[in-house]
């Protein structure tokens, strides 16, 4: 099963839903169709130190989620069907039939309720520090930090990139922590922006239909990771008959960050291996 192979327009497109929504998405590259779904932040922006090294052997498309940087919010439901649906226009957009999804934390969620709507549209499915359903450590980490994020969105942002990274990596790299101070969600709109996307994350269950996933499977994840934690995609990988998985040493929940080159090595040879 391989992805087709188009080499389309190289740059930024923007992509209208139903309901809506406009999207700005980016292409580059040429090759087997990579589209990068990022996690909670859900920005195009995630995947900038993978797109550059991606496209040299993939079409790589990228973008900014519903409400989102520079995508506007829409009508409908912020739900992972919702964000899935989102997927599609995109595809559609860049003129696209069938694609391998990497979806890294709550983007894991969202290529499986993908390729659950959409089999036919998905030649491979990559889940990247994801999970099946939420476990309760994960309903622990997420209410509380929903809970910051009500009351100090500052320190909402802090406590995210702390979490995110290695100690070591964060230290050497602390321009990123201040970047991220930078676009805390500080107004009302962006808060709630962030609140339901928590509270779509926490919502998604993908046990029904995960062993009827047709594609290809691979499932990524860091044994150090404190957000999406490795037994978690032990767990994922259990539920995916053939699945591939690969563990990481070490990285933290932001692996494709901190450690480029590593994953972005794993990605290619796996996306080669399909065609």
């Amino acid at each position: 099963m391989s992805a087709a192979s188009i080499s389309g327009p190289s740059g930024a497109f923007t992509v209208e839903t139903p309901d809506g929504a406009l999207l700005q998405a980016y292409s580059e590259g040429q090759g087997p169709v990579l589209l990068l779904v990022s996690g909670l932040g859900g920005t195009a922006g995630f995947w900038k130190s993978n797109a550059a090294t991606l496209a040299r052997s993939c079409r790589v498309i990228r973008f900014d989620q519903r409400g989102i940087a520079a995508s506007t919010r829409g009508s409908a439901p912020c739900t992972i069907d919702q964000l899935a649906r989102d997927c599609l226009s995109v595809l559609d957009a860049a003129g696209v039939d069938r694609a391998v999804l990497l979806g890294h934390s709550t983007g894991g969620c969202i290529g499986q309720a993908l390729g659950a709507i959409a089999p036919e549209r998905l030649a491979g499915l990559i889940l990247s520090a994801s999970w099946l359903k939420p476990s309760r450590y994960m309903a622990g980490l997420f209410g509380a930090r929903r809970s910051i994020l009500d009351e100090n969105p500052q320190a909402y942002a802090a406590t995210a990139v702390l979490i995110s990274y290695p100690p070591v990596w964060l230290e050497a790299n602390w321009s990123v922590y201040d970047a991220a101070l930078a676009a805390a969600p500080v107004s009302v709109a962006a808060r709630q922006v962030v609140r339901e996307r928590i509270d779509a994350l926490l919502s998604f269950d993908g046990s029904e239909t995960i062993a009827s996933l047709p594609m290809p499977t691979l499932v990524l994840g860091a044994r150090d990771d404190m957000i999406v934690p490795s037994f978690l995609q032990e767990d994922l990988a259990a539920a995916l008959p053939g699945s591939r998985k690969i563990l990481l040493d070490n990285g933290g929940h932001f692996f494709p960050v901190s450690r480029p080159d590593a994953f972005s090595a794993k990605i290619v040879e796996w996306v080669g291996e399909l065609a």
